[in-house]
């Protein structure tokens, strides 16, 4: 929750996007309220999308302060959040409505970035594939054809917000699980196409580490990415 319409938009101006980066995926995620600024602030340059932070599982009706997958699509953006460790432990947000939201957004052509992610009290009970799996599971339970385009995020719920990092190798490690049950799920293809990303106190001097990492194909950015230039620096360190 942070920047309103005036300020996506001196972020945008303000965000140098290099030759180094042409071959990657940049995708931010504003608040709902200034999607259609950045929008406009972003203009042609089509190596930044937008995605939209969260979504209501219907297309429209009496659910005031929400937002529909149609809307954002309206709005601009081409992904979307689900699942996000926040939503599911600030406002209660169950495996079961992450499945919905999944569904609806598939079906209105926005890109899901699907989170899942265990507490420190999960990762010490020795918990951490029974955790993300099912949160997975949920989510993919409306997923059959392996064309369909979507993304996981790994978020440890210990790492976030935090200034702790899960080590490259916890990372791998999450990382692969994941990608063994899309592989049993769903099968192959993609498990070999489906882009796994970690977020978690994502920094300009743990990114580069964080991506040379097994199995992890790009990062989460929270708080860092708030500042632009810190943002331009990870973003660079995939490159």
């Amino acid at each position: 929750m942070h920047m309103g319409p005036a300020e996506a938009d001196n972020f945008f101006c303000a965000l140098k996007i290099d030759e180094l980066m042409d071959n990657h995926e940049i995708v931010i995620f504003p608040p709902a309220l200034s999607l259609f600024s950045a929008s406009e602030s972003r203009g042609r340059d089509e190596r930044i999308q937008l995605g939209i932070q969260n979504i209501h599982w219907e297309d429209e009706g009496a659910f005031t302060g929400e937002i529909s997958a149609l809307m954002a699509v309206h709005a601009g953006a081409k992904y979307v959040l689900i699942g996000h460790s926040e939503r599911r432990h600030l406002f209660g947000e169950t495996d079961e409505q992450v499945g919905l939201k999944v569904t609806a957004a598939l079906s209105r052509g926005l890109t899901p970035v699907i989170c899942v992610g265990e507490t420190l009290a999960e990762r010490e009970a020795d918990r951490v594939d029974e955790v993300i799996l099912t949160q997975l599971d949920s989510a993919l339970a409306s997923i059959s054809d392996p064309q369909t385009r979507f993304l996981i995020a790994y978020e440890p719920v210990w790492a976030i917000g935090t200034g702790r990092t899960a080590t490259p190798l916890d990372a791998a490690a999450a990382h692969q699980t994941l990608r063994n049950r899309l592989r049993q799920v769903i099968g192959e293809t993609c498990a070999a196409s489906t882009q796994i990303i970690y977020g978690g106190s994502v920094q300009s001097g743990n990114a580069a580490d964080l991506l040379t990492s097994h199995d992890v194909d790009g990062v989460l950015v929270g708080g860092a990415s708030l500042d632009v230039q810190s943002f331009a620096q990870i973003a660079r360190a995939a490159s």
